[in-house]
């Protein structure tokens, strides 16, 4: 719905990614830009110092955060997903790949895109579940 508030990490680089469909789709502009308007980012609490702890070993990105808040969580590990798509580089790589894709090929890339998707929402919940735990 416009004005509700969207979750991200990172939201500088969603941001752009939403302003870029923005263009592409003029139709659906307004309501793009609404989302964006809206984004608030996981990210800050990490990157601004609030939360750290020295697993993160620097790094705020949230293959980094998410290990050092649940080190022994098999269900977060990005690992365990397939080869193709572990990060947001594959996925944005293998994506526009799937419409030339054979057919059992594709089923196969958007499997594994959605297991990523799913994970990477999944990881966003637990991140916001630790910072609920420390305020």
């Amino acid at each position: 719905p416009a004005g509700a508030c969207v979750m991200a990490y990172n939201k500088s680089f969603e941001c752009t990614r939403i302003r870029e469909m923005a263009e592409q789709y003029p139709d659906l502009a307004d309501r793009l830009l609404d989302i964006e308007r809206n984004i608030v980012d996981l990210l800050v609490p990490f990157q601004s110092g609030w939360y750290y702890t020295p697993a993160m070993k620097d790094s705020f990105s949230i293959k980094s955060v998410l290990p050092a808040l649940y080190p022994d969580s098999d269900e977060l590990d990005y690992h365990r997903l397939d080869e193709s798509v572990r990060n947001g580089m594959d996925a944005m790589t293998i994506f526009p790949k799937i419409k030339d894709m054979a057919p059992a090929d594709r089923d196969r890339a958007r499997e594994n895109l959605l297991k990523y998707c799913c994970l990477d929402t999944l990881a966003m919940v637990r991140v916001l579940d630790k910072l609920y735990e420390v305020i």
